[in-house]
């Protein structure tokens, strides 16, 4: 493993860590100016957003619609990108309704920064939590 491999995966440790206390700007200081993200367009947090504040407006619609909290099962050190599997869980904010679905993080950093995240999410239980169904596998 290389020293920038290391490195990277240290970096989205933090950002995951920053991402738990709800800390916007260590998560801010994290992400390139050319930041691309990407989810799925059903999720009302979903879509393609660009740069820092692209990526806080994605948390902020997301936070508006979930608490939600990461339990990182795995974390894959692929050199420039780094993936990680997981489960998301929390509540529904809009009518309590609990989750907890898997879910896979995909990162690309350079020079020290995010330059690119794709997240890929159980879909369907999500919207069956969202529409106060059952999604809890």
């Amino acid at each position: 493993m290389s020293y920038e491999s290391t490195a990277n995966l240290k970096i989205v440790q933090g950002l995951y860590a920053a991402f738990a206390g709800r800390d916007l700007e260590t998560i801010r200081a994290a992400i390139h100016p050319e930041f691309v993200m990407r989810q799925s367009d059903l999720l009302p947090w979903g879509g393609r957003r660009r740069g820092p504040d692209g990526f806080l407006a994605f948390l902020g619609t997301l936070l508006s619609h979930v608490d939600p909290a990461l339990d990182v099962e795995a974390l894959y050190d692929a050199g420039d990108h780094i993936v990680q599997f997981g489960y998301s869980h929390g509540t529904v904010i809009a009518h309590g309704t609990p989750f907890r679905v898997p879910e896979v993080h995909v990162w690309q950093l350079r020079d020290g920064l995010i330059t690119s995240y794709q997240v890929y999410v159980d879909v369907p239980a999500v919207l069956a939590a969202l529409t106060d169904g059952n999604s809890t596998p």
